[in-house]
């Protein structure tokens, strides 16, 4: 992705940093990352060697420019389901995958992993579940990150409103491998 382009757009320098959009473009008309706007448009652009240069300057790691590939945090204190989903998400979709078993280890995976989508079960005990999402919810750095939730327990309607409460998706457990991508891959198109 990335490192093939010599001029990246701002939602490509995004996925990059690990940070939401507007962030670029705050970065952009302030000064501190340099570029160029298209002709007659709004539309920014930022060479690689600028984007390289700014990243080094803030301390960004630059990890971000070689992988291309959708970040998953799975958040579930079930490891059985959690290694399982690991394995062939990583496997079969060429996800980077990381994983949490509770509330506490997944703030810090979103912190230093930034995922694209994290899949959070409802069920991590003590509002752990809905602490988290408030919180990745309230980051504008984890803007991008969309959550789908996983249960065994909700009822069609209850997962229905789920959307109302910051949920971009719904599993219900148990699911196959194959629901688990097309869910993923659908709700990272918001994103893309």
């Amino acid at each position: 992705m990335p490192t093939e382009k010599d001029v990246l757009t701002t939602g490509e320098v995004a996925k990059i940093c690990n940070v939401a959009p507007r962030t670029v473009s705050k970065w952009f008309d302030s000064g501190q990352l340099k570029g160029y706007r298209i002709p007659g448009s709004k539309d920014r652009r930022i060479p690689l060697s600028n984007l390289l240069q700014f990243m080094k300057a803030h301390g960004i790691p630059l990890d971000g420019i070689h992988s291309g590939k959708t970040r998953v945090l799975i958040v579930d204190d079930e490891r059985d389901i959690t290694d399982v989903l690991r394995k062939v998400l990583a496997e079969q979709a060429g996800y980077d995958v990381r994983t949490a078993h509770n509330g506490f280890e997944a703030g810090l995976e979103c912190e230093r992993f930034r995922p694209h989508v994290m899949l959070l079960d409802l069920h991590l005990g003590e509002g752990d579940s809905t602490h988290v999402a408030n919180v990745v919810r309230g980051n504008d750095d984890l803007a991008i990150t969309r959550i789908i939730a996983m249960s065994g327990k909700l009822t069609d309607g209850q997962a229905m409103q789920l959307r109302g409460q910051g949920f971009e998706g719904f599993l219900k457990k148990p699911f196959q491998v194959r629901q688990v991508i097309d869910a993923i891959e659908k709700v990272h198109a918001l994103v893309a």
